[in-house]
Parts: structure tokens; sequence; C-alpha cells
């Protein structure tokens, strides 16, 4: 008959175990740590006054006063006053349509409500990234911050109605006058 030899199994030692344990949080703190670094930044909004009702939809047009700066503080654009002729058409601010701007502007303003004044910080690989618009005072891998104020907003085909009515205006005012007196005939 074989004789089966018995191989001592040695105790382990008081505190190895908790030792074993703490290297294995450890090791996974570290991991974690390693992945939220290397984890791109998204967007970031702060709210400077809070707005009321719902939020636009990804294919709206936004209505917004605005004005973008670099991480720095340079300003680089700010909305202008569109004059329109007629009153009531559109409500005041740039229109801007979500589906045509930069993807860290849009996620922003579906965040926003009407009547709210924010702050976006758009890193830069959700703005212009490596390659901004050739002539553009916005520098490759730029970090841009906007100061927003959203005025209104608007479904696309109701920006496109009201277009049509105010091309319709315009069509039955005629010309723009040049201002003045007329020339005398020679």
């Amino acid at each position: 008959m074989a004789e089966i030899t018995r191989v001592p199994i040695q105790p382990i030692a008081k505190g190895s175990l908790t030792r074993l344990w703490l290297g294995v949080i450890i090791a996974a703190l570290i991991g974690l740590g390693i992945a939220y670094v290397a984890m791109p930044k998204g967007v970031e909004i702060e709210t400077l006054a809070a707005g009321t009702g719902p939020n636009p939809g990804a294919e709206d047009v936004v209505f917004v006063k605005y004005v973008g700066k670099l991480a720095d503080g340079t300003e680089f654009d700010r909305s202008q006053d569109i004059p329109l002729p007629v009153e009531g058409i559109f409500p005041e601010g740039n229109p801007l349509p979500l589906e045509a701007m930069v993807p860290g502007f849009r996620e922003g303003a579906l965040q926003m409500q009407k009547g709210g004044k924010y702050t976006l910080f758009i890193p830069a690989d959700k703005g212009y990234g490596d390659n901004p618009q050739p002539g553009s005072p916005i520098p490759p891998g730029a970090d841009l911050v906007f100061e927003v104020e959203l005025v209104d907003f608007m479904s696309r085909e109701d920006f496109q109605r009201r277009l049509g009515i105010l091309q319709q205006v315009m069509a039955q005012q005629g010309p723009p006058s040049q201002g003045g007196e007329p020339a005398p005939a020679q």
C-alpha cells in the first residue's frame, strides 16, 4: 500500500490577512484614480440665475445673449443685437440652431431654462478641438468659457415659419430706404 505524504500547512502569521486586504484595497483605489484622471472631462455648467420652464430640445433654435472667452479670459466672440423690422416675430438675442453648434455648447444649452443665466465651461474636445476654423481667434486645443443668457427657444419648424412671415412682411415693405431727401433731378 502506498502511503500518502502529508504536507503540513503553515499557519498564517498574525496580521498577514489584514495586510493582504489592505494591499488589495490600495491597488483598487490606485486603479480608480488612474481611470478618473484619464477620463475625458465633460461640459460644466454653472447657474448664475435660474430660468423657468422646460429645457430646449436638441433640434430647437435658441435665442441667446452670450460672451465667448478663452480659459485665460480673452474674449473671442459676443452676441450682437439684431434689429428686426417687425416686433413680436422673434424674441431678442441671437438665434442659434443647436444642431449646428459645437457639441459642448449644445450639451450645455440642453440643460438651460428660459430666462436663465449660465456660465459654460467647455473642454477643447467638446469645442473646436485641435482644428478651429481658419482665421479664428481660437487657438488649437483651447478650452472655452461662455456666459449665456437663454432669452427663449422654439422648434426649428416654428423658427422657419416665423422666418417666412418676416420675409413676407419685408417684401411688402419694399427695399429699405437710404434715408434723407431724394436727390434733385438734373
